[in-house]
């Protein structure tokens, strides 16, 4: 069996804590090892564990998610972070994605979704459960478009042109790396190729561009 991913929980509801650990630690690929339940706590437990995935709570007691997300990627940059929270504001996750976290998940949505995003930060891939990303490309929508701006995504070879249409889908590396018979590897290129050229730094702006240029139609999420 290969390596389990290392997680760690950080909430300040214990009922919270308790519900994620027996749910993670019943993955084959999964071990919880250790829990927090305020900011400083994160912190301290954090440098001494070296989880390979944070599962974070926004609203931590001291510190908060937002000052813990660039404090933990300056500080353990080879640990990836999920945030679990109950905010759906598309400006919040916005700065939160801003500040090097790599998931964003409702507490609301299905439990399904805290596994895949844990996952996917896991390979160095960006996940938003779909709630979330309905609440940000619905934002998004309802903003005036730029008058003069003119898309650079004609400079995207074609093989960067398919899998940045698909990572405004919300296809993972794995994903599509089975679509186009790349590995995840290959498609990783690709992707940070077509965000550079495009100067986008994280999945929310990747689905506002393709959105706003009409490269995904906006029909194609659920809104």
């Amino acid at each position: 069996m290969s390596e389990k991913i290392k997680v760690m929980i950080a909430d300040d509801h214990a009922i919270v804590r308790e519900g994620a650990l027996r749910l993670l630690n019943a993955q084959p690929d999964m071990e919880v090892v250790g829990e927090a339940q305020n900011g400083h706590e994160v912190m301290e437990k954090a440098r001494d564990l070296r989880p390979d995935v944070l599962v974070l709570d926004i609203s931590l007691p001291g510190l908060t998610g937002l000052d813990l997300v660039p404090l933990l990627r300056s500080a353990l940059p080879r640990t990836q972070i999920a945030v679990l929270s109950v905010h759906n504001n598309p400006a919040f996750v916005q700065q939160i994605l801003g500040s090097g976290a790599l998931a964003y998940v409702l507490k609301t949505s299905p439990t399904t979704e805290l596994l895949e995003a844990i996952r996917s930060v896991y390979q160095g891939e960006y996940y938003l459960s779909a709630k979330v990303r309905a609440y940000v490309i619905g934002s998004y929508l309802r903003q005036p478009t730029a008058s003069g701006e003119e898309s650079c995504y004609s400079r995207l070879t074609e093989r960067e042109k398919q899998v940045f249409r698909l990572v405004a889908q919300g296809k993972t590396n794995r994903d599509i790396g089975e679509i186009l018979f790349l590995s995840p590897r290959t498609i990783e290129k690709y992707r940070a190729g077509a965000m550079q050229k495009l100067n986008l730094r994280d999945l929310t702006e990747v689905i506002h561009y393709a959105i706003k240029h009409g490269i995904v139609a906006s029909e194609d999420y659920d809104l």
